[in-house]
């Protein structure tokens, strides 16, 4: 089907939009719109400009026979700022307050809206890495999981504290919870991830970071590498973190039971997009 120019780059945006990081061959737009090489190239000139100008991501191009252009999301440090004050401002709610000193996070983790903004910010940092697979504990940490693979496009593969028996054969591991300093068992289905994948780890909420280093130990059982760890929430004043590089959303810096007092900053997300080029 023919496609005059402004209906091509709709379309052409939606598709890009939908394929984050996918190579797609300029015949593929080509053949689509019944379009010469040039006119589709001229088109992908435009998006990417759009794209880079709102701060949506870029447009990289491949050169070769077998290139062609890769939409790679990423989102500037005004809208990143946005988010990020929004989620203290959530947080920081007293209603929120659980005993331990724990959040409830289930209103934010289940809201799409919020999840696929914190699922923006995961995968523009980590845009410039090489990830194969996103990983996460079950259960809280899904969602984002899921929001971050989505954008990333790629897989999702889930860590247990039990099997099941729709998974199959699996490996099992003790680690040491950071918090309570118990020792704890996850497992993962042998068939979840294969030699040498590269495996960014994201979960909803770190303290000490046992449970993160335990699934850092599950990768070296399947001789996979780690391409980096995103945590939504960090909290502070841990007498000793198991994990020391990640990259985290919001930090939480106090907690008052008496007062029902919450203190959330920005966690050290900036320090890293900033390395990042739009």
């Amino acid at each position: 089907m023919k496609f005059r120019r402004s209906g091509r780059l709709v379309d052409m945006t939606y598709y890009l939009l939908q394929h984050p990081h996918a190579l797609v061959p300029l015949t593929f737009f080509s053949d689509q719109y019944q379009s010469a090489k040039s006119s589709i190239s001229e088109d992908l000139t435009i998006i990417k400009q759009t794209f880079e100008q709102r701060g949506i991501g870029s447009l990289l191009t491949v050169p070769g026979a077998a290139g062609g252009v890769k939409f790679i999301p990423k989102i500037g440090v005004s809208e990143a700022k946005e988010i990020i004050s929004e989620l203290c401002t959530l947080m920081a709610k007293p209603e929120r307050l659980l005993p331990g000193g724990y959040l409830y996070l289930t209103d934010i983790l289940g809201n799409p809206t919020i999840v696929n903004q914190i699922g923006r910010l995961f995968a523009s940092v980590f845009a410039d890495r090489k990830i194969d697979i996103v990983m996460t504990v079950a259960t809280k940490g899904i969602p984002v999981a899921y929001a971050v693979a989505n954008q990333l496009n790629v897989p999702v593969v889930i860590v247990r504290k039990d099997s099941k028996v729709t998974e199959g054969p699996t490996v099992s591991i003790n680690y040491v919870s950071g918090s309570s300093k118990r020792i704890q068992t996850m497992v993962l289905s042998k068939r979840s991830l294969k030699t040498g994948s590269n495996v960014l780890i994201i979960d909803d909420f770190m303290k000490a970071g046992g449970t993160i280093n335990g699934m850092v130990s599950m990768l070296e059982e399947f001789n996979a590498n780690l391409a980096g760890i995103g945590v939504l929430v960090e909290s502070e004043g841990v007498e000793e973190r198991l994990v020391d590089e990640y990259i985290s959303v919001v930090k939480l810096t106090d907690v008052n039971v008496k007062d029902k007092q919450i203190d959330v900053m920005d966690g050290n997300f900036f320090r890293f997009l900033n390395q990042v080029t739009l």
